[in-house]
């Protein structure tokens, strides 16, 4: 049997082995062998039968757990079998926790200790109680919102959301056992989540450079209200649309499609890890978007394109999804990649990149072909291009008019000279163009003489 993360050979025993034991107990369980070299083979051990008798009595009273130690022969040498079960509750060893991964012991501390032992409890982080906090000192309008969009999603009837506060909690799964509210109903509803729940608020900034930050918001309160604001403040102050005509039909290009920023966004708030007390985070640029939340890959995915296949939702804060689930906010299954998928593809932007490291998770969101052509000047000098070659001095004012309102939709102000350059016409032609979109309402006029400039209204 080849030695793998659940199978370890050493030559002879040395009591710091019992940290491997521990760490197969709060693993997946696993066992060791003593009396074989690093290639497989039987050595033997000259003390086995003192061993048999030493090493069971070390685990139990070191850790106060059982594990089968066999004898084992291979012609005439004997070696030490030692078959450890994967234990239920969190295992210690002289007051330190080990965790077997790969074919490492590490130790378990910090906020990742705190996890395992809610884990080996059947609990989690956003499910432990929060005391004195009851569902009056809740916002009024944070649940009201959360019924609002359950019913108009289909995931709770009218008659479901129709009772008092205490009752729709209660059928959330928001009390514990003693009917304390949980750090999800606060997170969720409470008006400042931030007294109990640091880091539970999401920031934006504008980058024009990764060192040049022009402005920046934070959107406090209720998680259930904080994914409508940011959506909004990102899509009307942080994202400017771009603007071609298609015909006389203007048409408006955003960088990145809303849908699936939303679903990002959703999965950075509802996926954090809240312990840590760091915020969501966008940086928005003039071509790219970064979402960064403090939170992990799902530990059955080895790798971030698995995200875009077909896997399971297990969700590190499960009461919180709950109520987002509930709401019609989030899916389950894991399809909201399924949903960001087909928006990309509709929108003709790449797919979002994922960078996971121990730092968190990095959402790296590309501009759409539409919003980069335009972005570039493609389209314009595209069709100033056509528009020279085709049609020459018979083009019509109609056309020279799209282009000029395309640029000022862009630029806010545009004149004579710039208009000739763009219609690939004369400055007479253009300001005969200019003064036919003054006529029409479209366009003032600033300045005089050879300052005069046109600045759309």
């Amino acid at each position: 049997m080849p030695e793998h993360q659940n199978i370890e050979w050493k030559e002879s025993w040395h009591d710091d082995y019992l940290k491997w034991i521990c760490g197969y107990a709060n693993a997946h369980g696993g066992t060791l062998f003593i009396g074989k070299d690093d290639n497989g083979k039987v050595k033997g051990t000259s003390d086995s039968k003192m061993l048999l008798k030493v090493i069971p009595d070390k685990i139990t009273h070191t850790m106060g757990i059982v594990a089968d130690v066999n004898l084992l022969y291979d012609g005439k040498l004997e070696y030490l079998e030692i078959i450890v079960e994967k234990y239920p509750a969190l295992i210690s060893y002289h007051g330190k926790y080990y965790y077997r991964s790969g074919s490492t012991m590490r130790t378990i501390a910090g906020k990742e200790l705190d996890k395992a032992l809610l884990k080996s409890q059947g609990r989690t982080w956003d499910g432990m109680p929060v005391p004195r906090i009851t569902e009056n000192d809740l916002k009024q309008s944070a649940i009201d919102l959360f019924k609002e969009k359950a019913v108009k999603s289909g995931r709770l009837t009218a008659n479901d959301v129709d009772v008092d506060n205490s009752v729709l909690l209660d059928n959330l799964h928001l009390f514990d056992d003693e009917n304390n509210l949980i750090r999800a109903a606060i997170m969720s509803f409470h008006k400042d989540p931030e007294k109990w729940v640091y880091g539970s608020y999401i920031k934006i900034g504008y980058f024009v450079t990764h060192s040049d930050l022009r402005y920046h918001d934070e959107v406090h309160g209720p998680l259930i209200e904080q994914v409508d604001k940011v959506e909004d403040l990102v899509y009307t102050k942080y994202m400017k649309a771009l603007i071609n005509y298609e015909g006389i039909q203007r048409v408006e290009h955003f960088m990145f499609p809303r849908l699936a920023f939303r679903e990002l966004l959703l999965n950075a708030v509802v996926h954090k890890d809240y312990s840590s007390c760091n915020p969501v985070q966008i940086s928005v640029y003039e071509d790219k978007i970064y979402i960064w939340n403090d939170g992990t890959m799902p530990t059955e995915l080895s790798s971030a394109e698995q995200l875009f296949e077909k896997h399971s939702s297990k969700p590190p804060n499960p009461k919180l999804a709950g109520v987002f689930f509930k709401s019609g906010m989030i899916e389950a299954w894991g399809r909201s990649f399924e949903k960001i998928q087909v928006e990309c593809e509709n929108f003709k932007a790449p797919l979002p990149e994922f960078k996971i490291s121990e730092s968190g998770v990095m959402v790296l969101c590309k501009p759409s072909e539409p919003y980069l052509r335009l972005l570039r000047g493609d389209e314009l000098k595209n069709s100033s291009d056509k528009m020279s070659d085709k049609m020459s001095d018979k083009v019509s004012d109609n056309t020279y008019r799209m282009l000029i309102l395309s640029y000022l939709e862009q630029n806010g102000e545009i004149s004579a000279a710039v208009a000739a350059d763009l219609i690939g016409r004369n400055p007479k032609t253009a300001r005969r163009a200019l003064l036919q979109l003054v006529d029409e309402g479209f366009v003032i006029m600033a300045g005089a003489n050879r300052n005069r400039t046109y600045r759309k209204i």
